[in-house]
Formats: C-alpha cells, sequence, structure tokens
C-alpha cells in the first residue's frame, strides 16, 4: 500500500499544504514530503496524529473498502406490484434503505393509491413525471400535476392517490428510508 499517496490525497481533499498540515502535526515539511513521497514512514504515533488532522483514522485509512458505486442501470432496481391497491413501486437504487435517502418510482394506475404511512422523522420530496396525484397530509389534499414537485415535513399521516382517468407516475424520495 501506497501510504504516501493516500495521505498526499487526503491532505488535498482538506485543502491543506504540506507546511499547514506540517505544522498542525509539528512536524516539518520536509518530513510531510517524504512520506507523500514514500521515502520515509512515519512512527506509529505520527501517523495517528497526521490522520487525525486529515479527518480520518487507523482503521479507515487502512481499510479495503470498495469505491462507492454511482451509477445503476435498469437490471440493479426492483419492482413490486399492489393490485388491490393499483400501485407498482421501483426501487431506483438497489439497497436504498440502507442510506439516508431512499430514491423510488411510483406508478399510480387510475383509482389507485399507495399506503398511508403514519408521522415518522424525516422529510419526504416527490416530483410528478406524468398525469397528475393527489397529495394527502393529515387532513389536507393537494393537487400535484406533471412537472410539479412536493416536499413535507412527515409530522402527520400521509399518502398520494390518483383519482384520475390515466395513470400517474411519481419519482419519490424519503429520508429515512421508509419505503
Amino acid at each position: 500500500m501506497e501510504i504516501g499517496q493516500k495521505i498526499r490525497t487526503l491532505r488535498m481533499e482538506r485543502q491543506l499544504t504540506q507546511e499547514e498540515l506540517a505544522n498542525r502535526c509539528e512536524l516539518s515539511k520536509g518530513f510531510i514530503s517524504q512520506v507523500e513521497n514514500d521515502l520515509t514512514s512515519p512512527s506509529i504515533a505520527t501517523l495517528i496524529d497526521i490522520l487525525e488532522i486529515l479527518g480520518t483514522n487507523l482503521p479507515d485509512f487502512f481499510s479495503d473498502t470498495k469505491e462507492e458505486r454511482v451509477t445503476f442501470s435498469k437490471d440493479d432496481m426492483f419492482e413490486k406490484d399492489d393490485d388491490e391497491l393499483k400501485y407498482s413501486l421501483m426501487w431506483l437504487i438497489p439497497n436504498a434503505q440502507k442510506n439516508a435517502m431512499e430514491p423510488i418510482m411510483i406508478t399510480l394506475e387510475p383509482g389507485g393509491q399507495y399506503i398511508e404511512e403514519e408521522p415518522h422523522e424525516g422529510e419526504e420530496f416527490g416530483y410528478v413525471l406524468s398525469g397528475s396525484i393527489v397529495l394527502h397530509l393529515g387532513k389536507k389534499k393537494y393537487r400535484v400535476k406533471k412537472g410539479e414537485s412536493f416536499y413535507y415535513k412527515a409530522k402527520v399521516n400521509h399518502y398520494i392517490s390518483n383519482p384520475n382517468k390515466l395513470p400517474a407516475k411519481v419519482i419519490w424520495i424519503s429520508t429515512p428510508p421508509a419505503f
């Protein structure tokens, strides 16, 4: 493992010069340069100090975690249909329930509705791709048409419905994940 390159990358991500890092760690700029060029190795105590200044720790620095996946294809998505309530739900990101937010695409057939959810911590956002829906927030109702969006804190019972004659499609993002 090239420790020096990883330290250089972390330093540059935090927009620190070698001299600024050296000063914060009470080391010389020359020593930081030698470490970054793998010409010398810091002691464990010194490495811990450097990593602390760079906002990480030994376990995270040396972990071999895979690069975070950024793009997803149709094959990665999972779909669920509910014939009784007349909707289909597509999870756009695999395992999104493990993340801070969960994006889905929901299709409501004419007369369909999504499950009524109880109040919870978090926020919800939606964008109507096609058709129009009714957003139910407690006792209030809001019509949301194609090209419009909605956003709310989930402090009351809430759901969406489609009282229209055409299907409606909505991108819906919940945080924390709830779908």
